[in-house]
């Protein structure tokens, strides 16, 4: 036994590494076939980029949201690297069945890591895996997280980890029964039964058991390296290689997640000069070797976990959108056309062919196949992402945020609707009354200018407008950015008059602009209509910045001498101006208008008196949550309230469920599966609630749609509102007697604005 345990171990340790070695070299070359990124954007402070993956790894900061599934990972994840010396031991102990490692072989404290660490291992791959089983496909259907994954190669990885982790608990325990002393029992203080019971066997079979066990630990170790240096498109076994880079190279340094602004638009490692674009330049992703080469890091990382999915609001209505489904066929394509695109091979814009016949006539019969098939297409046209998944996202977040190995899914989403956009000018065609309403009128109504200050003549206080009634915005607190929902919706009309009632009632000086604004442009950037966004943010950019006086410069710090204060009741719009404008030249400090009324309200300028009575749940905008993370500022607006009692739906804060707005899906219908604000007041009806309430003019929109349809179908209570927390708020301020009285103001500490 134990020279065929020699023989085929050492067969398979050489064999393996080899095999490992190479499919490195693969991946690395693999990699490369990726666009570059701008110069510095994921390679900067890289001292922060090590502590963070030393966060994220160690810390299981994302995997660990989840409970109990968190903390089996953690220890399969730090057992699989912290106890590699057990391979070396296992190594030893087929030539001699009682080596131990030199030096700390007979080290308490090591001993007692292994067999904690060992013993933990087992029993997170054992909970693991009886977790896969409670929730594998086709058991809860299109609920469960796992549908579409990978499986067989899921059960493959998780054997494989379930008899190592039984192999370094029994070789542990055999060690103990061939050199037990005393005093060496706290080194075994959980497998010590064990070691009595096998110290009663003779010394012939403890050393075959010996042999029997590190041939078999050896042996799986190394069957698994093989397997998936033959298969380098196995994301739920190299993730744990990959993930290491992956997150070092993240958008952010700090860790945090790559949500809020989206990318400028580059080619070839460029940013796209869009006064004058290059003659070479390619607009957004039509194959997909143009997706830079942290997508495609992005797309091997995935671990097929399907936490991205079970959150995804598309999937959970019945959308053909899965962003894990998404990511494994990007990879999937990828992996199978890299033999043409490493041998050469490629398309031009005109659509030649970039390699010669020769170059190509090597090239595997699958992989020359793989590389005619469109990115984008239907079923029939055998296209790899179908334009129904494409055109589903909402943009919400949700699975960059729940994505324990930071895969960037909005991006690349957001890439391929841009060359669809942009080039073959194939979207739904509703969006295209959007785009032109925005190029002629600056709005997504196409309603004139003018409209944009009606709102101003049905309150009973004068609303200051820049240029009239203050010559800039040096002169007043805060410019309130209305937006376009704001000024022209009827329903978003209600917020902006409650909001400006508020301020005039604290006493902050506030102007809005004169109607000479435009669209922020967040739709036509998630759309994938760049240029448009381009026009409309620096047409933006250049007049606030004149209306804060851009030459009104301290000329010894070169800086504004007044802070460009704006407040926004939009999420998108404070998204846009706050995290996407800077890339135009536009430094702002932005803040949303329920941290303004928070801290009103601290300050003692608003007093809520009057009760509100009911029950009140609370809708999280995705773009003011899970997009910038503000999410205690509208809560405690409502705690302020009397008479309100709140209640958190099931689906809040980092988990909370899209309405459907976003994405630019605002502006295109929903035909297929479920409506997704429909779900989400369905969510909220559970609760048997009096008020629904949000703090976003398209949250405020489309959930008002669904539950008035609730209301016609007889499923929902007449009584039921759907408001922006700010006209609760107003409720409760206004009163007939003086509200303030003589309560004194308390200094508290502005909001901190995003920058």
């Amino acid at each position: 036994m134990q020279l065929a345990a020699i023989i085929v171990s050492l067969v398979l340790i050489v064999v393996g590494v080899a095999l490992f070695g190479r499919a490195i070299v693969q991946i690395y070359k693999f990699m490369r076939l990726g666009q570059p990124v701008p110069a510095g954007t994921r390679t900067d402070y890289p001292v922060q980029r090590t502590l963070t993956v030393v966060k994220e790894f160690l810390g299981h900061t994302r995997m660990n949201r989840w409970g109990v599934v968190g903390v089996a990972h953690w220890f399969v994840a730090v057992g699989f690297f912290s106890l590699l010396l057990t391979i070396v031991n296992a190594i030893g102990q087929l030539f001699k069945a009682d080596w131990m490692l030199p030096i700390i072989g007979e080290w308490a404290p090591y001993n007692v890591f292994v067999e904690f660490l060992g013993t933990m291992t087992v029993l997170g791959i054992a909970t693991l895996i009886v977790i896969r089983q409670l929730n594998r496909p086709g058991k809860p259907g299109r609920k469960s997280r796992f549908a579409g994954s990978n499986t067989g190669q899921a059960y493959f990885v998780e054997t494989v980890i379930l008899i190592v982790g039984v192999c370094i608990f029994m070789l542990h325990a055999l060690e103990g029964a061939q050199h037990h002393v005393d005093g060496y029992e706290a080194s075994f203080f959980i497998s010590y039964p064990l070691v009595s019971a096998l110290e009663g066997l003779d010394v012939s079979t403890l050393q075959n058991l010996t042999y029997f066990f590190a041939g078999l630990k050896i042996a799986t170790s190394f069957i698994w390296m093989i397997t998936v240096s033959l298969k380098t498109d196995m994301g739920v076994a190299w993730h744990r290689f990959l993930a290491f880079p992956n997150i070092w190279f993240k958008r952010d340094a700090d860790g945090s997640t790559t949500l809020g602004e989206l990318q400028p638009m580059t080619s070839g490692g460029k940013a796209i000069d869009w006064e004058d674009p290059g003659e070479d330049d390619t607009f957004g992703v039509s194959q997909v070797e143009q997706f830079s080469w942290k997508g495609l890091l992005d797309f091997s990382t995935c671990t097929e976990c399907g936490r991205c999915q079970s959150q995804c609001p598309a999937w959970n209505t019945g959308k053909p959108l899965s962003p894990k489904l998404l990511i494994m066929s990007l990879r999937d394509h990828a992996h199978a056309k890299a033999p043409y695109l490493l041998a050469g091979g490629g398309k031009t814009m005109e659509g030649e062919e970039k390699a010669s016949a020769e170059q190509l006539a090597d090239v595997p019969a699958a992989a020359l196949a793989e590389a005619e098939r469109p990115l984008i297409g239907t079923r029939e046209e055998n296209g790899v992402i179908d334009p129904d998944v494409l055109w589903s996202c909402t943009t919400c977040g949700a699975c960059v945020e729940q994505c324990p190995v930071d895969i960037e899914h909005i991006d690349h989403i957001v890439d391929m609707r841009r060359y669809q956009v942009m080039i073959e000018s194939a979207f739904p065609s509703e969006a295209g009354t959007m785009l032109k309403n925005l190029e002629k009128k600056g709005n997504p109504w196409g309603l004139a200018k003018k409209q944009r200050v009606e709102w101003t003549k049905e309150v009973d206080f004068e609303v200051p407008i820049v240029g009239k009634d203050v010559e800039d915005l040096t002169e007043v607190d805060y410019l309130y950015w209305v937006g376009c929902a704001g000024a022209l919706e009827d329903r978003a009309k209600k917020t902006t008059k409650a909001f400006a009632e508020l301020l005039h009632i604290a006493g902050v000086k506030f102007a809005i602009m004169g109607g000479d604004e435009k669209c922020t442009g967040d739709s036509a950037r998630r759309l994938g209509n760049e240029p448009l966004f381009q026009q409309l943010g620096q047409e933006n950019v250049a007049m606030l910045n004149m209306a804060y006086g851009e030459d009104d410069e301290d000329e010894s710090t070169r800086k504004p001498k007044s802070a460009k204060k704006i407040v926004a009741t939009c999420p998108h719009c404070f998204n846009t101006i706050a995290n996407e404008y800077p890339q135009l030249g536009g430094e702002f400090e932005v803040i949303h208008h329920t941290q303004l009324l928070q801290h009103l309200i601290d300050e003692g300028k608003l007093i809520p008196v009057t009760p509100v009575e009911g029950l009140i749940t609370y809708h999280d905008p995705c773009y003011l949550g899970r997009h910038n993370k503000v999410y205690t500022p509208p809560r405690e607006i409502m705690s302020a309230v009397p008479g309100l009692r709140q209640q958190e739906m099931h689906r809040h804060k980092e988990r909370g469920f899209c309405c459907g707005a976003g994405g630019a899906r605002m502006w295109m219908e929903e035909r297929i599966g479920k409506r997704i604000n429909t779900e989400r007041v369905d969510e909220a009806l559970s609760l048997n609630p009096d008020i629904v309430s949000t703090a976003c003019p398209f949250c405020l929109v489309m959930l008002t749609d669904s539950v008035n349809g609730k209301k016609n179908d007889g499923q929902a209570k007449e009584s039921l509102q759907v408001v922006d927390v700010a006209q609760l708020l107003l409720d409760s301020v206004k009163t007939p007697a003086d509200p303030a009285g003589d309560e004194e103001s308390v200094d508290t500490p502005e909001p901190e604005p995003v920058k």
